[in-house]
C-alpha cells in the first residue's frame, strides 16, 4: 500500500537527517536569524532540508514539496501527493544543546496525512504512522490515553494558551507542561505520556502535519482550535491553532472553547 511504502521511505530519510543533526549538535553550528519574527535556522538545517529534499524527491518525483526552510513556489497545488517537512522543529532546543529537537516528515494525499514520522535521533525515539495501521514508536503500538476528566489532565501548552480571553467557557484547570518542539509533543500525546496538547496561534503545516497523523492513528481527535478539521493542501500553509487529544477530552476542550 503506497502508505506503507512511504513511511518505509520516510523513516530512512529521518534516520539520515540524524546522522546530519549528531554531527552538528554540540559543534557550534553556523545561525541566521531568519527575519520577520520567524526564529533562527542553522547551517544543519539547511543541510538536512537539501538532503531531504533530494533524496524523497528523487524517489518520488512526482509528489509535490513543502519545507519550512524551502522557498514554496505552491506547484505542490497541484499535485495529488505531496511531502511536508520541518527539517529540524525545536531549532532554538537545538541550538541550546537540547535534546529535545524532532525530524517531522509527511507525506499528504487530497490534504489528509497518509505516512508520517517523527524522529528524535539524540533520545532515539522514532514515532511513526501510515493511514489505516496505528501509530508505533520504536517498533511498539501506542494509543493516546484515556482519561475523561478535563479537570486535572497532564496538558502540553505554552503558558499564552491558557489565558482567559481564549476560554469563554472558563479556563481549564489542567497541569501545564512544555516541550520545545510541537512535532514531539503530538507525539507525546499520540504515547499517551500526556493527555492532550493545544496552542492556539497559527501553526505551520510542517509542524503538525506528522503528528497529526500520529494522534489519529492513535485514537485521538486533532482539529483547529476552534475544532474544524485539519486540511494540508491550503495555499498558506497554516492552520487557525490546534487541540489534539483523545475524543472525550477533545470535546470538553471545545466545550471550554465556545462558552
Amino acid at each position: 500500500m503506497p502508505g506503507r511504502e512511504d513511511l518505509a521511505l520516510l523513516t530512512d530519510a529521518a534516520r539520515a537527517a540524524g546522522d546530519i543533526a549528531r554531527r552538528h549538535f554540540g559543534a557550534t553550528p553556523r545561525i541566521w536569524d531568519k527575519g520577520a519574527g520567524q526564529g533562527p535556522v542553522t547551517e544543519a538545517d539547511l543541510e538536512i532540508d537539501k538532503m531531504l529534499q533530494a533524496r524523497l524527491t528523487a524517489a518520488r518525483p512526482d509528489y509535490g514539496w513543502l519545507s519550512e526552510e524551502s522557498a514554496d513556489d505552491q506547484t505542490r497545488l497541484h499535485a495529488k501527493r505531496m511531502f511536508i517537512i520541518d527539517p529540524i522543529d525545536g531549532t532554538r532546543a537545538f541550538i541550546d544543546g537540547q535534546k529535545g529537537f524532532a525530524h517531522a516528515l509527511a507525506v499528504v494525499e487530497n490534504g489528509v496525512p497518509l505516512a508520517a514520522v517523527v524522529y528524535l535521533p539524540m533520545l532515539d525515539l522514532c514515532y511513526k504512522a501510515a493511514l489505516g495501521h496505528g501509530t508505533h514508536l520504536n517498533n511498539h503500538p501506542i494509543h493516546v490515553s484515556p482519561r475523561v476528566e478535563l479537570t486535572g489532565a497532564q496538558v502540553l501548552a505554552a503558558n499564552p494558551q491558557l489565558q482567559p480571553q481564549h476560554w469563554p467557557g472558563g479556563v481549564p484547570q489542567v497541569a501545564r507542561h512544555f516541550r520545545p518542539s510541537l512535532a514531539w509533543r503530538l507525539a507525546l500525546v499520540a504515547e499517551g505520556a500526556f493527555d492532550a496538547m493545544l496552542t492556539l496561534r497559527p501553526t505551520w503545516h510542517w509542524d503538525i502535519a506528522a503528528g497529526a497523523l500520529l494522534i489519529s492513528e492513535a485514537g485521538g481527535i486533532v482539529t483547529t482550535g476552534q475544532g474544524a478539521g485539519l486540511r494540508f493542501d491550503t495555499e498558506h500553509p497554516a492552520s487557525d491553532g490546534v487541540i489534539a487529544a483523545n475524543p472525550a477530552l477533545h470535546a470538553a476542550f471545545l466545550a471550554a472553547r465556545s462558552g
